[in-house]
């Protein structure tokens, strides 16, 4: 249902119709903030991965091709953009202020301070923001976004073994610090 709702919204857009775009943006935003923060871990900068993604969605909506999902295409143009952003923050940096924060966390015993489900995606966030811009896209598009190999191929324009040995990669990282961290 959404796919046949998207190409005639999508149609119209090609046709310059702005409400029928504003139909888009308020379908897709929060997919695209959600996938940019996980990228960035700054809100700030993924409210303007938002925007820009929307704007050049906008203005390159005729060059869409309808045989693949809109959202597959905005989450190209997001991923892009956000890897992008990283290399302008050299945002690769270590984030050992970040980490310090967890470490408390995970030698307490106290139950009341044992993680909960979402702190443990922010530890996890802030871990995967010492990735290689690669592995920290494919990362968060398989293991934070849920999205599949061939989806995570048709964004990234790697080949399924490159998507495994990123996420591969990914994933031992993440967890040997965890382990340093003291989480088991």
């Amino acid at each position: 249902m959404m796919v046949q709702i998207d190409s005639e919204i999508i149609e119209r857009c090609r046709c310059g119709d702005t409400i029928a775009f504003r139909t888009l943006v308020q379908t897709y935003q929060q997919m695209i903030y959600s996938l940019s923060v996980k990228m960035l871990a700054d809100e700030e900068e993924a409210k303007d991965i938002v925007q820009e993604t929307f704007i050049k969605a906008w203005q390159s909506i005729g060059v869409y091709d309808g045989r693949y999902s809109f959202s597959t295409w905005l989450y190209t143009i997001a991923s892009r953009l956000c890897i992008d952003r990283i290399r302008k923050l050299r945002f690769s940096e270590p984030l050992s202020d970040d980490i310090a924060v967890f470490e408390g966390y995970a030698s307490d015993s106290n139950p009341h301070r044992q993680l909960e489900s979402s702190e443990w995606v922010s530890v996890v966030k802030v871990l995967a923001g010492k990735l290689s811009n690669k592995q920290r896209l494919v990362f968060t598009l398989s293991q934070l976004e849920g999205l599949e190999t061939e989806e995570i191929m048709r964004i990234t324009g790697m080949d399924a073994t490159q998507i495994k040995s990123n996420l591969s990669l990914a994933r031992k990282s993440v967890r040997e610090q965890l382990i340093k961290l003291g989480y088991e």
